[in-house]
């Protein structure tokens, strides 16, 4: 491991984090790409390299996290540099895109989790009631954000009840909502990972044609079983139905957008409609409920024809 490596790491996870920080709109996506640099550089040097990379990098950042005030900084960059590796490593493996990003997504929710815990006991609070503060504290700083900005007192109340209720509402599909911000987060770095590997000379997974995946026929009993459950019971069993067809709902929306990828290949779309597209599938939620349904009912319509191929 040269010392040029380890200086080409931590300034490049600096610069993500930094820009983060510093710019308004763009910086909570940018920071969804810290575990590129630590992906990039531990398929370049090795898992085993690349894990003692991320180590000294993360200590490093974490002395400039605790001079500049910022020791959370730490927990972030620990996930993500894991992420990072853990991701290498799986590409060495030749799974497919999704036991990559299933195997991967796993991977960071259980260290997640772990971290979650850990603090828990530290502080000797229950995870609900510390999860509960921190949105809490969270809402606190929006209303006086509001209110630094000249919206009256009648206002700030009427935040504050609605923020109320939307807390409440996130706690019940919190665990739910990691899985796919997760799942999105690991989705975002393969893919962006393909033209960082090409620009670098580094080899890809060949993964097979995105345009082709499907979710396993299984998952359909899932939604199913949790569609039932979600209207026929109360207490904690609600919860996890309403947290499995949350994350099913994700699952079918990918097959969707892969349905739509198929026909824009096979008409072979401009790159400037393909974008209108998929901008107004991300931002009209009919679309992407229609698009969520498409993937659903592709098991048995077979709007791209693969049972048949595969049958012939």
């Amino acid at each position: 491991m040269k010392i040029s490596d380890v200086l080409g790491c931590v300034g490049w996870a600096v610069f993500v984090l930094i820009g983060s920080a510093l710019l308004p709109f763009l910086g909570p996506f940018l920071s969804l790409l810290t575990p590129l640099p630590f992906l990039y550089y531990s398929t370049k040097l090795g898992p085993y390299q690349g894990l003692k990379l991320a180590a000294s990098a993360t200590l490093i950042i974490a002395v400039f996290a605790k001079l500049s005030g910022h020791p959370e900084v730490v927990i972030f960059c620990i996930e993500f540099s894991l992420l990072g590796v853990c991701l290498s490593a799986l590409f060495k493996k030749g799974f497919g895109p999704a036991q990559t990003i299933l195997f991967a997504t796993g991977f960071v929710l259980s260290v997640a989790l772990g971290f979650f815990l850990f603090l828990a006991v530290i502080k000797d609070i229950r995870p609900n009631e510390m999860l509960m503060n921190y949105l809490q504290t969270q809402l606190t700083a929006s209303i006086q954000a509001y209110e630094e900005m000249g919206i009256s007192q009648e206002s700030a109340m009427d935040f504050q009840v609605y923020g109320k209720v939307f807390v409440d509402a996130i706690l019940k599909v919190y665990p739910s909502l990691m899985v796919v911000g997760t799942g999105l987060v690991v989705w975002l770095n393969v893919v962006l990972a393909k033209p960082l590997f090409k620009k670098g000379n580094l080899k890809y997974p060949a993964f097979s044609p995105v345009d082709r995946w499907q979710a396993p026929d299984i998952l359909v009993w899932g939604l199913i079983v949790s569609g039932f459950a979600l209207f026929l019971t109360s207490g904690g069993i609600k919860l996890l139905a309403v947290n499995t067809v949350i994350i099913l709902f994700f699952v079918y929306l990918f097959q969707g957008l892969s349905i739509v990828l198929f026909f824009f290949n096979k008409y072979k779309l401009p790159a400037w409609m393909r974008m209108g597209i998929y901008f107004l599938i991300i931002i009209q939620q009919l679309f992407l409920a229609v698009v969520a349904l498409a993937g659903l009912f592709d098991q048995w319509v077979d709007f791209r024809k693969i049972h048949r191929h595969s049958e012939s």
